[in-house]
């Protein structure tokens, strides 16, 4: 059932002067709280694995679609995401404004092998170097998403078959490059929180394990 509806909403529904604005945002914005896509995340071990880890959890009502189209079928080129941490610093957003959450979970849900097919990449151990550049050198409005160091790298791709789940750390930062292959690379992902994440994101950027109360003590 999800697979037909993003494949019909993929191609039907998808207008290509809103690349951009999918990119950014998300793809799909009707589906985002489609009860088959909102499943994939409360309907599975990922809400248990969360909740282990977090605790005290927000309800999660919203999905992001992210889809990466192969560059042949676009005819202006889809853009790149530069290395990042959701929510700070983001194109769209005020440079003063946070939207951070505690945890990202992710879904595959097309074939991701190939490197070059507009796979996420991310920096194994990057959420505590950011949270020491949130703790030391960066103040909201600061406009650069990562310090140089970790924007000069590549990272590390994410690779996986339709099903397959990820769970990263809010501050592990990520980049997502063109996609040279011949299927689009389709992610659903769910932006997690700690129940009392939004009266302390600026603490969260700065102490990686405050969401994590298990985890803080093993830290």
């Amino acid at each position: 059932m999800v697979e037909g509806d993003l494949d019909g909403w993929y191609r039907e529904s998808m207008n290509p002067d809103l690349i951009n604005a999918y990119t950014q945002r998300t793809f799909g914005p009707e589906l985002g709280s489609h009860p088959d896509l909102i499943a994939l995340f409360v309907d599975f071990p990922a809400i248990e694995l969360a909740g282990d880890l977090l605790g005290s959890l927000r309800p999660v009502s919203t999905v992001q679609l992210q889809i990466r189209i192969p560059e042949e079928q676009l005819e202006q080129a889809q853009p790149e995401k530069a290395m990042h941490v959701d929510g700070v610093a983001c194109p769209h957003l005020d440079a003063d404004e946070l939207r951070t959450f505690s945890l990202l979970v992710g879904v595959v849900l097309s074939d991701v092998t190939d490197p070059q097919g507009g796979a996420l990449r991310y920096q194994p151990g990057g959420h505590l170097a950011m949270a020491e550049w949130f703790r030391t050198e960066w103040s909201l409005g600061i406009t650069e998403q990562v310090p140089p160091d970790l924007d000069a790298r590549a990272g590390t791709p994410l690779l996986g078959q339709p099903g397959d789940p990820l769970l990263m750390h809010h501050l592990v930062p990520h980049a997502v490059g063109r996609n040279l292959g011949p299927e689009p690379r389709i992610m659903a992902y769910f932006r997690v929180e700690h129940s009392d994440h939004g009266r302390r994101r600026l603490q969260a950027l700065q102490d990686p394990w405050l969401d994590y109360p298990g985890l803080s003590q093993a830290a």
